[in-house]
């Protein structure tokens, strides 16, 4: 039997994971098809960008984790489940077809955009380990440009950093950033903390909606207290030429903006003719099977899952859910191959948490609410138990406590991004000089 398991995330590792542990030798053979070849700890990419994680930490590479799964680097481009065949394009080289018995569809999900005018250009996501530094780079980016100019305009618009989006992936990483901010300025003699400009905006009228309303209440007070000036029902309406426009009538000239409103299903699903909601899921049972689909699974971000705990609604698209889910979906997947019973998926929501950075965070697990130092030593002790390897678990585990030794590194390493440009100028130089 060929199971194929399209996207390396949460649901996708994971559930290669059980089935190397469930299925017999030989009963089957587990293809993983995901774009980069690495599970993102997704929980992590805040500290990440702020630089109290390395950023290698929070990915756990698949032909690490998976000893006995085919993993493929590329993208399924086309799926054709009458004749159950997919289209696999590799990260180089022509497509090829792979065949199944068994489809999976894990992809996940990709950044909710909205055509605002000059967002393309001059904004960033925050949703990648890649963002995540590029984000740290620019940031710091921005205190050199504004250390090194006399032009105040210049200056201005370099310390003003705007984040769009009020859950858990815009405050943290505006509250992680800030963080990093803070420590680089000090040793800029030209640049004040007090002059740095954050604003976080969101079209709702809270922020952090996945948490009580009083756990939000303490976010939005603590981050007032550090100068973020949050804009409440509040939308970005134009970033056209690096100028951000809100729909209350703010006009910023900003170097940083930030992206994180938001994600929706990835497309694949839709495209390859499953089943979809309204909102773009694929519609699967509590069993996980895709409704009038043999042989074919979703979980995670691409599927719309009842939550039995909850009727009528469906489990939030987050990690907690993802990795339950994955453990469920692979006993499903043994139990299809052998003819038996497939089971529902049930989890009662434990809560949730956030780092605000600055040894803050908020916590709510079950009824239990933690604010400040309690809910971030909550927020790390519950991620750092999910952290998928052990080998990963400890390298988080290093980088934190040196942090508590040792000042955050400020270099900013953009050349890293663009590793090909010296030489090209290398190559101009030496014309110029013939």
């Amino acid at each position: 039997m060929e199971i194929l398991i399209v996207g390396g995330g949460y649901i996708g590792m994971y559930t290669a994971r059980r089935l190397e542990r469930l299925l017999r030798l030989g009963e089957a053979t587990v293809t993983v098809v995901d774009p980069r070849g690495y599970m993102t700890y997704q929980p992590f990419l805040a500290e990440a960008a702020g630089g109290s994680v390395e950023p290698r930490h929070v990915i756990a590479p698949l032909l690490r984790v998976l000893r006995h799964t085919r993993v493929l680097t590329g993208k399924i481009v086309g799926i054709d489940h009458v004749n159950r065949r997919a289209v696999f394009a590799p990260a180089r080289g022509p497509e090829r077809v792979l065949r199944y018995d068994v489809l999976v569809m894990a992809a996940g999900s990709v950044s909710r955009v909205l055509p605002v005018e000059g967002l393309a250009e001059y904004g960033a996501g925050f949703k990648t380990v890649g963002e995540a530094v590029h984000l740290r780079n620019h940031v710091l980016g921005q205190l050199a440009v504004a250390a090194s100019s006399d032009d105040p305009a210049l200056r201005a618009a370099a310390l003003t950093f705007v984040v769009v989006g009020g859950g858990f992936a815009g405050v943290e990483a505006l509250a992680e950033v800030q963080g990093l901010a803070d420590e680089a300025v000090r040793f800029y003699p030209a640049l004040d903390a007090a002059g740095l400009r954050w604003v976080l905006v969101e079209a709702a009228g809270r922020i952090l909606p996945e948490l009580d309303e009083r756990l939000g209440q303490w976010t939005l007070r603590a981050l007032r207290r550090r100068g973020v000036d949050v804009r409440l029902d509040t939308r970005l309406a134009s970033a056209a030429h690096g100028m951000v426009r809100l729909d209350d009538g703010t006009e910023l000239a900003a170097g940083t903006l930030v992206w994180a409103a938001g994600v929706r299903p990835s497309p694949l699903g839709a495209a390859a003719g499953l089943p979809v909601d309204q909102d773009g899921r694929i519609t699967v049972g509590a069993d996980l099977a895709v409704t009038g689909v043999p042989g074919v699974f979703a979980a995670g971000d691409i599927a719309a899952v009842p939550d039995l705990s909850r009727p009528g609604e469906f489990c939030a698209p987050n990690a907690q859910h993802a990795v339950r889910q994955a453990k469920v979906l692979a006993r499903n997947i043994v139990a299809f191959a052998r003819g038996s019973q497939l089971k529902p998926y049930r989890h009662a929501y434990v809560g949730s948490v956030a780092g605000l950075g600055h040894h803050q965070g908020v916590a709510q697990v079950y009824r239990i609410r933690l604010t400040g130092f309690a809910g971030w030593l909550a927020h790390r002790v519950y991620h750092l138990f999910w952290v998928p390897t052990l080998g990963h678990k400890a390298r988080v585990l290093a980088d934190w406590t040196l942090a508590l030794f040792f000042r955050r590194e400020i270099a900013q390493l953009t050349s890293l991004e663009h590793p090909a440009d010296d030489f090209r100028d290398a190559f101009g130089d030496a014309l110029r000089a013939a």
